[in-house]
């Protein structure tokens, strides 16, 4: 290599820029802006309506604790793609005990029948060294075929069928009690009925106002206690992980078993902890299904969000505070489907046709940036990437805003596959900053260090 084929300086030639809360925040009030902008452009007023915004929290709860079950496990290197089964299995059993014994007794039977599949699959993985993805997948279909079987033998029959209970649904459970914040979104202080300010700014449909109104109004309005709790996950989650020892313990079985078996850590104990937690976190987005999105078990009622949930964990690079944005955009596209239905998805195709052409316009400023600094073939074959990143945004922009203006409304069977699509396309644009454990599915063995 001669003087002139360098890189630039290591800052420059990474192009790389750590992003901080306060950049967060603004990429939070741009979308705001542009998704008011786009609502008041189309007339999709359940863009941003409170109903909108509270279906999905509701939705995205289940699938932030899945995808939090799978952030426990493969952060002790071991790979949980039975979510699914293990969300399945708090389903049932969360609503064998919630019919019986009330709601929040279902909640800690849910946890545990999650945690019981979570142990299956830690004696799978870690005692017997089977390889995590057979395993998992024969958690999903032990979890389901177990729960039909269960389901017909036991709500079929006796006192629970007389309840309503049958061979594909449980009895009726008692819902989880809700909170309304006073003032703001209405409900009582003592005897006096507050008025709903937030209400009223919403129904107004102004500019930016009223889509904050409408969003303040949905996270305030009709909460779930079950939903206060889980939000609470967030925070605590980050701080056992990344601020205690037990969770560095964790931590550093998933990036070099090895290094910490030589430094005393029992690696075993440890993994068996994180794959038990995490499978009593699916239990408990099971639990929640059965408690606050329905007050019933289903057959079929996880539908796929166990693997939305690994989906989320994924875009979250393997974080609780990006698995929680995961969930919201995931539920915020399920909640679609009940709420507007295809003219709000026709609304948000001008919102991703203005984020790709803002895609296409930073791609094509980096690429510039690279040429004028890389010349070597790795640097060129960059800046190429670049270049064809840029075209294909302009494109899928170009084909997006013609779809926009050709029609009034998406298909209805679009806008059911919206949240599956909303899954591929963000995995496949957030896959180049991605680190997963770097032993995550590894097979350890103590004492086979080299």
């Amino acid at each position: 290599m001669t003087a002139t084929e360098t890189v630039a300086p290591a800052k420059a030639g990474n192009g790389k820029f750590r992003l901080r809360w306060p950049h967060y925040l603004l990429i939070v009030a741009g979308m705001l802006v542009l998704l008011s902008l786009v609502r008041v452009i189309d007339g999709a007023n359940d863009v941003t309506s409170s109903g909108t915004v509270g279906a999905a929290l509701r939705l995205a709860v289940p699938i932030f604790l899945a995808g939090l079950g799978g952030l426990w496990a493969e952060r002790s290197g071991v790979i949980n793609i039975g979510l699914e089964g293990m969300m399945i299995l708090g389903t049932w059993t969360g609503a064998w005990a919630g019919y019986q014994w009330g709601p929040w007794i279902g909640v800690l039977f849910g946890i545990l029948g999650g945690a019981l599949g979570g142990l299956l699959h830690a004696v799978a993985t870690v005692t017997f060294g089977v390889d995590h993805i057979v395993s998992g997948v024969a958690i999903n279909i032990l979890g389901l075929g177990l729960t039909q079987f269960l389901a017909g033998l036991i709500f079929n029959t006796g006192h629970a069928k007389d309840l309503g209970g049958g061979p594909r649904q449980s009895p009726p459970i008692d819902p989880i009690k809700t909170l309304t914040l006073p003032v703001l979104s209405g409900g009582k202080i003592g005897g006096w009925e507050s008025p709903d300010w937030l209400g009223s700014l919403e129904n107004r449909h102004w500019f930016l106002v009223s889509d904050i109104a409408g969003i303040l109004r949905g996270v305030t309005n009709g909460l779930s206690l079950l939903t206060v709790v889980c939000l609470l996950l967030i925070p605590l989650t980050f701080l056992i992980l990344w601020k205690t020892p037990f969770g560095l313990r964790i931590r550093s079985c998933g990036e070099d078993p090895y290094a910490a078996e030589s430094l005393g850590v029992h690696v075993y104990r440890m993994k068996y902890a994180a794959v038990i937690i995490s499978g009593g976190f699916s239990g408990l987005a099971g639990a929640f299904l059965v408690t606050v999105a329905a007050t019933l078990y289903q057959d079929g009622q996880t539908g796929g969000r166990g693997y939305i949930g690994l989906a989320s964990m994924i875009f979250g690079n393997w974080r609780p505070g990006g698995l929680a944005a995961g969930s919201l955009l995931f539920g915020y596209t399920d909640a679609m489907n009940v709420r507007g239905g295809g003219q709000s998805v026709h609304a948000l195709l001008l919102f991703v046709t203005i984020l790709l052409i803002g895609v296409a316009v930073w791609q094509g400023v980096r690429a510039n940036r690279l040429r004028s600094q890389v010349v070597t073939d790795l640097g060129r074959r960059e800046v190429r990437g670049a270049y064809v990143g840029a075209v294909l945004s302009l494109v899928a922009a170009a084909a997006l805003l013609v779809w926009f203006l050709l029609s009034d409304a998406v298909p209805g069977e679009l806008v059911s596959f919206s949240p599956h699509l909303t899954t591929l396309l963000v995995l496949a644009l957030a896959s180049q900053r991605l680190r997963m454990p770097a032993a995550d599915g590894l097979r350890y063995r103590r004492g086979e260090a080299r």
